[in-house]
């Protein structure tokens, strides 16, 4: 779990999404999640389905976002739980030990040490700059990724507003993964602006 963590827009338009995630998968994505929050039941199947298989094509781990009982339909590598979701460790029993847990922790310490006691495979930090997806409080301090690599065993995922320079301070201090939607899918209207974009990520992780 070392490099960028693309994570998908709420787009219904799946060739877009499917071409545009391609395009970063050749690239080179470390981890790839599905997030819809308000695609219906059959589209949400239809694009992490399709998703999967992109996947599964270029050996990238695949989770979803929320939705568990998805990814026990599809056989996904696992799930991302968030703060209002069903806990770490009720995901993990549900779930068994061989998939990914992934959580969000925000700005709290306390949240990412339950994670961790839970069963988590990563913890996510973040919101530390504005987003154009979610809409939060830009509270995180980057110095939070110093202090869970000195408490947590487990890789750090740093995500909120995330571009390649934004990004580099918190690698710097230590993030194995950089969780990217907009710099990735809402930048992307042509392979090179999506390849530049990947390879940017993928420079913070070169040294």
């Amino acid at each position: 779990m070392r490099g960028l963590y693309l994570v998908t827009p709420n787009w219904d338009d799946t060739d877009r999404l499917l071409d545009i995630t391609e395009q970063a998968l050749h690239g080179g994505v470390a981890l790839l999640q599905y997030r819809h929050k308000s695609a219906e039941v059959q589209q949400r199947r239809e694009q992490a389905g399709a998703l999967l298989a992109l996947a599964r094509k270029y050996g990238v781990p695949f989770i979803i976002n929320d939705f568990i009982a998805l990814c026990e339909e599809l056989d996904a590598d696992g799930v991302h739980v968030g703060g209002l979701d069903a806990s770490v460790a009720q995901v993990r029993a549900r779930l068994g030990k061989d998939k990914i847990v992934g959580a969000s922790c925000y700005g709290d310490m306390a949240l990412a040490r339950t994670a961790e006691a839970g069963g988590a495979s990563y913890v996510a930090f973040g919101g530390f700059y504005p987003s154009l997806v979610k809409k939060y409080p830009v509270t995180t301090p980057l110095d939070i990724v110093l202090e869970a690599k000195r408490e947590i065993a487990l890789p750090c995922v740093v995500i909120g507003g995330m571009t390649p320079e934004n990004a580099a301070p918190l690698v710097a201090r230590g993030a194995d993964m950089v969780a990217a939607i907009s710099s990735v899918f809402n930048n992307a209207y042509e392979a090179d602006d999506v390849n530049i974009a990947v390879q940017q990520f993928n420079q913070l992780f070169a040294a």
